[in-house]
């Protein structure tokens, strides 16, 4: 089946930066995969060197999270990370435009997929409960290899971008669900099929909860509860790794959360947290460490970031 053309307005002179940025990015990831690792590396570094915004973000954020670091474990780990953003930017490329062929040769070790497998047989709707990785896109990919998900996504700011992802990931997966459509979340659940979903980024103080994230407390999304009790669904945390040498990645399952939800919100989503946190604490620089996790504070407390951020 041929795909439509892109709307007019996409193809205007002020969209042909990210036109190029895209297509420097297609050609890019047709390399062999240590190539594309290197490449991202190289892609991260810079990024580190032209982006003093997410630098301090970043720095900030492992300052709070990582306290008993000191000043040069702390960069390195900084370091390290940008190396992570970088490869996984060039990963979220790889994930929407290689074939299959290309891909599953790259999922090294697999842990729990029984569990997956299990409660989508029994007739369960299943929530993947995941976090913001730079292997996210990729961790999605590979495991609807494995068994088919549906992942949710945020509309991206981009209108190119966001054109030429749900081009792709509708193209590759059963249904892809905008982060706000929850009737269609619910719906997928309902009929026993499993939903890809990442509650961890702070988006502000409407509908949020505060509870600990690295000792912290953190704005935190409770709807994951709600989502399994509506959904009649099971959560079961998901994660994938990227492991060292090229060697590909790790996917994770663990066992399904028992007694979920347990009526308090707070707590379940403390939950959540520390089931994040854990997975974290494993593979630091490969977590999200740009993103503002800690701007929305609990009332009379000051901010963490600087004001220019």
């Amino acid at each position: 089946m041929t795909a439509p053309p892109f709307p007019p307005r996409l193809l205007l002179p002020r969209h042909w930066p990210t036109w190029l940025l895209l297509g420097l990015a297609w050609i890019t990831v047709q390399l062999p995969y240590r190539f594309v690792l290197a490449a991202g590396g190289l892609l991260g570094t810079l990024f580190r060197h032209l982006s003093p915004r997410r630098r301090r973000v970043a720095d900030t954020n492992l300052r709070l999270c990582y306290p008993e670091l000191d000043a040069e474990a702390r960069a390195r780990l900084l370091r390290d990370h940008f190396l992570a953003l970088g490869i996984g930017l060039l990963e979220t490329a790889m994930a929407w435009w290689l074939p299959e062929r290309r891909l599953r040769p790259l999922i090294a070790e697999v842990e729990g997929l029984p569990y997956l497998q299990e409660s989508l047989d029994g007739g369960h709707g299943v929530i993947l409960l995941s976090s913001h990785f730079t292997t996210t896109e990729m961790g999605v990919r590979l495991l609807d290899f494995l068994a088919p998900i549906n992942p949710m996504y945020r509309r991206h700011e981009n209108a190119v971008v966001d054109d030429v992802l749900h081009r792709s990931f509708g193209a590759r997966f059963e249904t892809v669900i905008p982060r706000d459509d929850v009737r269609g979340m619910l719906r997928v659940l309902r009929q026993g099929r499993a939903v890809w979903y990442a509650p961890d980024q702070n988006y502000g103080r409407r509908g949020h909860v505060f509870a600990p994230f690295f000792g912290i407390p953190a704005a935190s999304n409770p709807a994951t509860g709600r989502f399994a009790q509506m959904g009649k669904a099971v959560v079961i945390p998901y994660f994938a790794c990227r492991l060292s040498g090229a060697r590909g990645y790790r996917l994770t399952l663990l066992p399904p959360l028992t007694g979920f939800p347990g009526g308090d919100e707070v707590a379940d989503t403390a939950r959540i947290n520390a089931i994040v946190e854990a997975e974290v604490r494993e593979i630091p620089e490969q977590y999200l460490w740009v993103h503002r996790r800690f701007k929305t504070r609990p009332p009379g407390e000051s901010g963490f970031y600087d004001a220019r951020d």
